[in-house]
């Protein structure tokens, strides 16, 4: 098959949940198929990446881009029948590009990220399978964000306007794609009873790239004493919002039962309000670090209190590859099928968190369980070339005849 695909930023290096799936998806399907990438890239970022792509995709370009201003509130927001989201990514530049790059091309699908990149596609390529493959579900993906954080009243109005112009535009892009390609059931769920029953979906699980992410790939012994890891992105809101509900209802109760606790914060761009858990006693907040696997090593658990679902959920299999077992909410764990006391330890209520994480701190042989199970289940069935391959033969399966 030929397959054009369209991403909204250059995944590499993989240093984002979204990067890895997407950049390993990629690898996937050129390896079974031609594949064309045209890739956006704001302010020009990671321009030198394109080497990287060339080795494995028949054509490449990245187009440099700028974000418009978020428009005004009046006209410009409230009588734009868009939700606001998707305006922001709404350029003319891009759509001229993917005409030029698609002019004089034979392609049997388009394969894009998300639906910022999909609403080019209802006037180019309408003729050509669209296929959608979702970071996250975003209706769902804000509506669970409008419920777990508090707002003041001028941005839930706000928030309400977005909601309502995205159900419409869900739904309208229900209509025009051929599938979507979700992380999890969880996600297909909320497309088959909110969006639509008709399109197709198919989930395509997150995974670990098995090579990279082991236990030997880290010399970094455990910790000495008790030591808890949180590793993602700082900017993004649900590990916000996973650190504040930890620091505002379990850390206290947590240190009372292993008082020697230490909480490892790692990840990118951490907002002020991340930077200041650093603050607090054995509390450590490295910013962006250039290899995360001596983190793996050296917790005894990593910490997944996330309140926000669907999407994304990489640091969990990343963690159990590394040898280190997981602490989640069951929303945290979402369409990874992993099993409680298994794989993994699942608490829901802060005091059900703080319970689950303290045993795994104090049992060693629960340790010891938890991190050969979890080890077991990502070399069964969370390796990015396995879910690759299920994607790739599912479109050969569904459009290679064209």
């Amino acid at each position: 098959m030929r397959i054009l695909v369209v991403y909204p930023y250059i995944p590499y290096p993989p240093d984002r949940g979204t990067y890895q799936r997407t950049y390993h998806l990629l690898r996937a399907l050129a390896r079974d198929h031609e594949v064309d990438l045209l890739a956006l890239s704001e302010g020009g970022e990671r321009l030198e990446q394109q080497p990287v792509f060339a080795e494995f995709c028949r054509r490449v370009e990245f187009v440099p881009f700028q974000h418009p201003k978020w428009p005004r509130l009046f006209p410009d927001r409230l009588l734009n029948p868009l939700p606001t989201t998707v305006v922001h990514w709404q350029l003319p530049q891009v759509a001229e590009a993917i005409r030029k790059f698609a002019a004089g091309q034979t392609y049997q699908l388009v394969h894009v990220c998300d639906i910022v990149m999909a609403q080019y596609f209802f006037a180019q390529l309408a003729d050509r399978p669209l296929a959608i493959d979702r970071s996250r579900v975003d209706w769902q993906f804000q509506l669970a964000q409008r419920e777990a954080m508090s707002k003041g009243m001028r941005q839930a109005l706000l928030d309400w306007e977005n909601l309502a112009k995205l159900e419409r535009f869900e739904r309208r892009i229900a209509k025009r794609v051929a599938v979507e390609v979700v992380c999890g059931p969880d996600d297909e769920t909320f497309i088959r009873e909110r969006i639509s029953r008709e399109v197709a979906v198919e989930v395509v699980t997150n995974g670990v790239d098995l090579d990279y992410f082991r236990p030997e790939a880290a010399k970094d012994r455990r910790g000495l004493e008790p030591t808890v890891l949180f590793c993602g992105a700082m900017d993004y809101t649900p590990n916000v919002d996973a650190l504040r509900w930890f620091f505002t209802e379990m850390h206290a109760a947590l240190r009372k039962r292993v008082p020697n606790c230490q909480v490892l914060i790692v990840g990118k761009a951490p907002v002020p309000e991340v930077q200041a858990y650093g603050a607090l006693p054995g509390v450590t907040v490295t910013g962006g670090v250039p290899d995360v696997r001596p983190y793996y090593r050296r917790a005894w658990l990593q910490i997944v209190p996330l309140r926000i679902g669907g999407g994304t959920r990489l640091k969990i299999p990343e963690s159990m590859a590394m040898g280190t077992p997981v602490v989640s909410t069951t929303i945290g764990a979402q369409g990874l099928g992993l099993r409680h006391g298994d794989d993994l330890l699942l608490g829901d209520t802060p005091e059900a968190f703080v319970e689950q994480t303290a045993r795994g701190l104090t049992d060693t042989a629960l340790r010891g369980h938890l991190e050969e199970e979890g080890r077991k289940t990502v070399h069964a069935r969370l390796a990015w070339p396995m879910l690759g391959k299920q994607l790739s033969d599912y479109y050969a399966k569904r459009f290679g005849q064209d």
